[in-house]
């Protein structure tokens, strides 16, 4: 059913298999993929890109060159203090490693880009028990519940029994937009009235996933819990009602973060994520209307992997996170 929002599982092709040994012409074969898959970054792809022409017009290490990649790495929206640390970091390497040349400089910034976006992180799926549940949290407006759904039917899409709880009750849009998705994913919903009681609402999906069979809960909660203290509280409920059916859960708590709103929204995440347990990060609506550096600020911020990246409205645009290709994407001419 779902082979049409993510095509038919890729077969390998025995013409398409790797012809040359040669990285650099590995890497030409590689490129329309690239390209294909990362069209979102091309608002960003052309801010590396203006850093790459200044390296080629005059390819040695220069005060220009610094103040360009500072102003690349901002206007990318990688924020102050990462770029702060990126570019001291970048400095002293070219010092320690005796960088003569802009292209040096270039490579490096990728190394390090690479490395502050770690490994891929895959979702986390329960070793001991038949059911994994995923808590995700975020402020309204983020795309939490559109996330949801399409992390839902990625995972249906996967072979996996897939149930939703609309554990957030204190919007009534937030049950209805839920709702909707499950019936156009065909994944079923769990949900009370508005306003009711959260771990209520998780209880009896609970309940409904282990009757039914289910391996993968989704629970929407924390849409409109202003404080940490509120939050924590919530969170600590739900816990504890997740446990009594599942000991080891939950097994993913994930936040929604909205890329359109920058540092601000890293801001809002800051403040909870401390101490919240979280595992990972969705960034939302990072598509041309967004800065992909965005990617980098909350990883050397929250200090915890991205999961995954929204690219558009589509059931489709939910992407697991490739923090390598991400990066070779930004630099692909």
């Amino acid at each position: 059913m779902l082979n049409r929002f993510f095509g038919q599982k890729p077969q390998e092709d025995p013409k398409q298999q790797k012809t040359t040994d040669n990285p650099q012409e590995q890497a030409a074969e590689q490129q329309p993929a690239l390209d294909q898959r990362f069209t979102f970054l091309n608002r960003t792809r052309q801010m590396f890109n203006r850093l790459g022409n200044t390296v080629q017009e005059n390819d040695i290490i220069t005060d220009s060159l610094w103040d360009e990649l500072e102003e690349s790495l901002l206007g990318a929206d990688v924020g102050p203090s990462t770029t702060l640390w990126l570019i001291e970091r970048l400095r002293q390497r070219a010092s320690d490693e005796n960088m003569r040349t802009g292209r040096q400089v270039q490579q490096a910034l990728r190394e390090e880009l690479s490395q502050l976006l770690g490994k891929p992180s895959a979702l986390r799926f329960s070793k001991q028990s038949p059911l994994t549940v995923i808590l995700v949290i975020g402020v309204n407006g983020s795309g939490k519940t559109t996330s949801i759904a399409k992390m839902a039917a990625r995972l249906k899409y996967e072979g996996h029994d897939v149930m939703l709880a609309a554990g957030d009750t204190f919007r009534a849009a937030a049950i209805d937009q839920l709702q909707e998705w499950g019936n156009r994913i065909q994944v079923p919903v769990i949900s009370q009235k508005p306003n009711s009681d959260p771990g209520a609402v998780v209880f009896d999906a609970l309940q409904a996933a282990q009757s039914r069979g289910s391996d993968v809960l989704i629970v929407d909660t924390a849409g409109r819990l202003h404080t940490k203290f509120n939050l924590m509280e919530e969170l600590k409920k739900i816990n504890k009602i997740i446990q009594r059916f599942v000991p080891d859960g939950p097994h993913e708590l994930l936040m929604v973060i909205d890329a359109t709103t920058g540092q601000n929204a890293l801001l809002q995440a800051r403040k909870f994520a401390e101490d919240i347990g979280l595992t990972g990060v969705i960034i939302t609506k990072l598509d041309s209307t967004a800065k992909g550096g965005f990617a980098f600020a909350v990883a050397d911020d929250l200090g915890v992997p991205i999961k995954f990246i929204g690219t558009g409205e589509k059931v489709e645009n939910l992407m697991p996170f490739e923090p390598q290709n991400f990066v070779a994407a930004l630099f692909a001419q």
